[in-house]
């Protein structure tokens, strides 16, 4: 497994990401349950298609984040098709709700990825998941999350998680989006059981902000193991993709 000091090396051209341009709008994805919110949430309106994320309306009228604007994995890494979850599920809780918008998006929707490695027969456990979560924002507000959530990151380098400490880092992300965050998590493994197992488990968070929209990604190996990041760095590409083409 590769550690986090190699995750600037690139897959090969065939397993880059493709983000689907799929039709349609999302469906309700939850609500942001951030504390310090300024504003009152807008009720959600819910898509006639019911396996598809929606995202509440703003003041402006009806804002509808698409599929499009997440990651779709290629066929060779999809381990099942993406579902639909709840914001306040999807977006990860370290020292505190950091990655919360306290209520200032205009609109919210998650969804969460099962993925595998290329050549994984169909019996294996998949590799890991993701759970993506694309917020909307008004005016300077999308610039203003990213300052948020790297003062709140500050203060917090660890956490407990199960009676494990978890170390925080946080760096930025060159070249990613109009600005980007790497969070990378590290913590003793462990079994199934929480047993101690020697060595260490990773996972990633990416906060990437592309013009009025922030994407947050938490890259996760299946049942506590690492993930690999070079499939974050790619991730973290198409992950760019998605809210581009949402917003041309």
């Amino acid at each position: 497994m590769n550690g986090p000091n190699r995750r600037h090396r690139r897959l090969p051209g065939a397993l880059l990401l493709a983000v689907a341009l799929l039709a349609g709008g999302c469906t309700d994805g939850g609500t942001d349950q951030g504390q310090g919110a300024t504003a009152t949430p807008t009720p959600t309106t819910a898509s006639a298609d019911a396996g598809t994320p929606t995202a509440a309306p703003s003041t402006g009228g009806p804002v509808t984040i698409p599929k499009s604007a997440f990651v779709d994995l290629p066929a060779e890494l999809r381990k099942s098709a993406p579902q639909p979850m709840q914001v306040a599920d999807a977006l990860p809780k370290l020292c505190a709700e950091e990655f919360a918008t306290g209520g200032r998006s205009t609109a919210a929707a998650a969804m969460m990825s099962i993925y595998k490695t290329p050549k994984d027969p169909p019996e294996n456990v998949p590799y890991g998941t993701l759970h993506q979560t694309v917020f909307a924002f008004a005016g300077t507000d999308a610039g203003d999350y990213l300052r948020r959530v790297r003062a709140a990151l500050e203060p917090c380098r660890s956490f407990t998680e199960a009676g494990n400490t978890v170390t925080v880092r946080s760096q930025p992300l060159a070249d990613t989006g109009d600005d980007a965050l790497l969070v990378t998590l590290t913590k003793p493994a462990t079994s199934l059981d929480g047993a101690p197992v020697g060595g260490q488990a990773t996972s990633q968070i990416t906060v990437v902000r592309v013009a009025d929209a922030v994407t947050v990604v938490h890259d996760q190996g299946w049942e506590g193991t690492s993930n690999n990041p070079d499939f974050a760095d790619d991730f973290a590409r198409a992950a760019v993709r998605g809210l581009d083409s949402w917003q041309r």
